[in-house]
């Protein structure tokens, strides 16, 4: 939960300075306990993230070790591209290649920002940069780990990612398979989301609309393609939202759900709730037609 570019510091969470001293943090720790517990009227999402901020900072040793590593330039691999790796298990049929496009412009931005000198991933620079560059990396990583949760989905699927949308944008993932055709938008917002009108909510998305981009973008798609979607789906991190998924219903005829990144396969098995199902040789005519119109970001 700590990993997003994004994420609040264990110190912010628990309301207090990197330096204070060890009573105060438990204090700290304490207290916040208390205001966050669900009993109290808190939210089980916050509580929850308390409590593992606690287990990052809670003793000396730990709290000596992640300062060492997140407060400096040490090398730390979690945010870096992933290095190709065996995996034996049935993968679907793949297209793209997710987060690439956002790392480039992650990188490109970040060597103007700091001028060129400074390792881009080291936590110390990232989380010197400006919101706007963090938000780039959290979302690359964010889609390579939703890339990572669909890749053993098995042969009845097929996966797209990187997908460019008219004039200038990506649809980050469609997936087709016995359940359906789903576009797919992978976000990271650095906390707890709620939800009002069928929209993600939540302090960090100031105007940003995740849904009602995500169903523009599968509009581009589909007309391009002349295919019919069934269903919208936002995957953010799973300490991120109280409940694996959410459906919003509707939204212009079309559903969608909000989804934690590893109760995405399931969703995906099962289909979105009230989603049209694709199958037989509608299946297959859908697969040509986003072959023959797909193009990469």
């Amino acid at each position: 939960m700590f990993d997003s570019p994004l994420s609040a510091s264990p110190y912010e969470v628990l309301g207090v300075s990197p330096s204070a001293p060890d009573d105060e943090l438990r204090r700290a720790y304490r207290l916040r306990l208390r205001e966050t517990h669900p009993d109290t009227g808190g939210e089980a999402a916050v509580f929850i993230r308390v409590q593992r901020a606690w287990e990052l900072v809670g003793t000396p040793e730990q709290r000596a070790a992640y300062d060492r590593t997140r407060g400096s330039d040490t090398e730390w691999e979690a945010w870096r591209a992933p290095s190709a790796r065996a995996d034996t298990r049935p993968r679907p049929q793949t297209y793209g290649e997710p987060g690439v496009r956002r790392r480039a412009r992650y990188e490109s931005l970040m060597r103007e920002w700091s001028g060129g000198e400074v390792d881009p991933y080291a936590p110390a620079v990232v989380g010197r940069a400006p919101r706007d560059l963090r938000r780039l990396l959290a979302t690359a990583l964010a889609e390579e780990g939703t890339a990572d949760a669909v890749a053993g989905l098995g042969m009845g699927f097929t996966l797209w990612h990187g997908v460019a949308v008219e004039p200038e944008g990506q649809l980050d993932h469609i997936v087709l398979g016995p359940s359906g055709l789903y576009g797919v938008m992978s976000a990271d917002f650095g906390g707890v989301v709620g939800f009002r009108a069928g929209e993600i909510t939540g302090p960090s998305l100031g105007t940003l609309a995740p849904v009602t981009t995500l169903l523009a973008q599968i509009r581009g798609i589909a007309r391009a393609a002349k295919v019919r979607f069934s269903g919208g789906i936002v995957v953010l991190p799973d300490d991120d939202l109280a409940m694996a998924v959410t459906p919003l219903g509707r939204r212009r005829d079309l559903p969608t759900a909000v989804v934690r990144r590893s109760a995405l396969p399931s969703l995906l098995r099962a289909g979105v709730p009230g989603a049209r199902v694709i199958g037989g040789n509608e299946l297959f005519d859908v697969r040509s037609r986003l072959r023959a119109s797909i193009r990469f970001s």
